[in-house]
């Protein structure tokens, strides 16, 4: 089992990299989008990738022979990486942004498609309701992969149509240098459809992480959710604004970005649908119900994060 068309279903924060990663390392790449609105709204995402790639790959003709940190999912090999190579990479980023093909018509984008990876909003509803649509219209080669945060895939995999060769595939946000694949399969995933996936991982410069069971938010957001849940409910009840439970967070521990830095790149919209699932949410009177409400204002006012341009911080 080889992949080498791969489609993505959505083309939101995530879902472009994926894209645009998978381009940039010879794959040939299909993205779903419904409507000819949302094509519109998912160039930009492309452009800004094509910007950070250049100027990641030029940045790093500098730091040449430094022990530093570098885009790990840019540059196979940091140890040999010379200028030259630095220029084949940044033809192959032109390239894959050329090349990367938005789609409005679900059956043409995954006619042929070796590997579907469904990128959708955390909403089980419409999950289900697109896997019913798919599932008709896939060869029977194709293997199917969820990017979902915190959903598991034992949950999908009766309306997919191949339950054995339905996984979930999760990626870190900027995947170019956080280059983290977490595979997570359920007990009837095959292991032909498992080690393929964990292999594409591999083949787009992500460092797959196998996990042994099931479990909600995979490795890295079952740490990360809590410690984001925590600083929104300091804000939500009023304890401290943003930037300084930010500050706190950064002068204490020395990380770089604080939570709500961090959520700007996750998205907002990511974040408030991961806190509806919390049946307290429904009640404005509870922290969940008052982190929801604190991000729907965010959401309705246009500041979903970085893409956007603006989220808790500003980023033009």
């Amino acid at each position: 089992m080889e992949f080498k068309k791969v489609t993505l279903i959505g083309g939101g924060v995530l879902g472009s990299q994926i894209a645009y990663q998978a381009a940039y390392k010879g794959f040939d790449v299909s993205v779903y989008l419904r409507s000819d609105a949302s094509v519109e709204r998912a160039k930009p995402k492309f452009a800004r990738l094509r910007e950070i790639y250049l100027a990641d790959l030029e940045a790093s003709k500098a730091r040449i022979g430094t022990p530093g940190p570098y885009s790990r999912g840019l540059i196979e090999d940091w140890a040999t990486v010379t200028p030259e190579k630095l220029d084949e990479y940044k033809e192959k980023a032109e390239a894959a942004f050329k090349s990367v093909r938005l789609i409005t018509d679900l059956a043409e984008s995954v006619k042929d498609a070796d590997l579907v990876i469904e990128a959708l909003a955390e909403d089980p509803q419409q999950k289900i309701e697109f896997y019913r649509k798919l599932a008709p219209l896939l060869p029977e080669k194709t293997v199917i992969a969820t990017n979902s945060s915190t959903l598991l895939p034992s949950a999908f995999r009766d309306y997919t149509g191949r339950p054995e060769k339905y996984l979930a595939l999760h990626f870190a946000n900027e995947i170019w240098k956080n280059n983290t694949g977490e595979v997570m399969g359920h007990d009837g995933t095959s292991k032909e459809a498992y080690d393929a996936v964990a292999k594409f991982a591999a083949d787009i410069g992500m460092v797959p992480l196998c996990l042994h069971k099931e479990q909600p938010g995979y490795i890295l957001n079952s740490m990360l959710v809590p410690f984001l849940s925590a600083a929104e409910a300091l804000y939500a009840n009023e304890v401290a604004d943003p930037e300084t439970i930010d500050k706190c967070w950064m002068l204490a521990t020395g990380a770089p970005a604080g939570p709500f830095r961090i959520l700007d790149v996750v998205g907002l919209t990511t974040a408030y649908n991961i806190v509806i699932m919390n049946p307290q949410a429904s009640d404005p009177a509870t922290t969940p119900g008052k982190i929801a409400a604190k991000l729907k204002e965010y959401i309705d006012a246009g500041k979903t994060g970085v893409n956007a341009g603006e989220g808790f911080y500003k980023y033009k």
